[in-house]
């Protein structure tokens, strides 16, 4: 009978919307729950104990990611349902493809791969990239493709997250790996301030188009999915570089 009562009890909890406020705290609790800044090779690498040759594989690996990421933002522009969204959206293949005359965030990764002692060569013909790694982002770019458009919007919240990681990252790189040319950070300083500007985005769709609280525990889903792809990377790299 408690157990009945508490299913009706669940059940009814989700008969109503959450609040702006409290559909954000969700979001941002899946961050702080299962974020790949927890995962133990990110521990360690900022703690300053990776070697040159996990380094360089992280790195490599990380590439495949990125080059997929402005194809995984394609996918949602090609769903999304008006010009408007779509306007906004654009910027973020162009951050990464780069505008004409400008490079993007994908050549600043190449650059990053030369700082950390890789050729380009290698980390463009992707000697490196493990299974399991081409796996993990294989599955994020169809999730893109094939959900609702607003569930692959919530997917990218992990923006959220990453401002706050990835300022952490310069200040370790910087301090405990002084092998690694300081020229390649530019990338991680680009993103200290599209990420936000990104996720501001992404989340007021979230918060509007999500309307029932179906829709919000499926974004919900959604960003756990994206945190699960960035931990199965890690996972793959920590094997392939114990």
């Amino acid at each position: 009978m408690l157990e009945q009562k508490g299913f009706v009890n669940r059940n009814k909890e989700r008969e109503e919307l959450w609040t702006a406020d409290e559909f954000t705290g969700r979001l941002r609790n899946v961050g702080r729950s299962s974020y790949h800044d927890k995962h133990p090779f990110h521990i360690v690498m900022h703690q300053g104990n990776l070697s040159k040759e996990q380094i360089r594989g992280w790195v490599a690996n990380r590439y495949y990611y990125q080059k997929s990421v402005p194809i995984k933002d394609a996918a949602i522009l090609s769903n999304l349902p008006s010009r408007e969204m779509r306007r906004e959206w654009i910027g973020r293949i162009l951050d990464h493809d780069g505008r004409p005359g400008e490079d993007g965030g994908i050549e600043a990764w190449l650059r990053l791969g030369e700082a950390v002692g890789l050729s380009r060569e290698e980390v463009i013909r992707e000697e490196h990239v493990v299974p399991g790694v081409r796996f993990a982002v294989d599955a994020y770019v169809n999730f893109a493709r094939t959900k609702p458009w607003i569930e692959a919007v919530a997917s990218s919240l992990t923006e959220l997250f990453s401002p706050d990681l990835i300022s952490k990252r310069i200040k370790v790189f910087e301090q405990l790996y002084p092998w690694i040319d300081r020229s390649g950070l530019d990338y991680f300083q680009s993103r200290l301030t599209q990420a936000p500007s990104d996720s501001d985005v992404a989340l007021r769709l979230v918060l509007t188009h999500c309307q029932t609280p179906e829709a919000q525990q499926r974004a919900v889903n959604a960003l756990r999915f994206k945190c699960d792809v960035l931990w199965a990377q890690l996972d793959a790299i920590e094997k392939a570089y114990p």
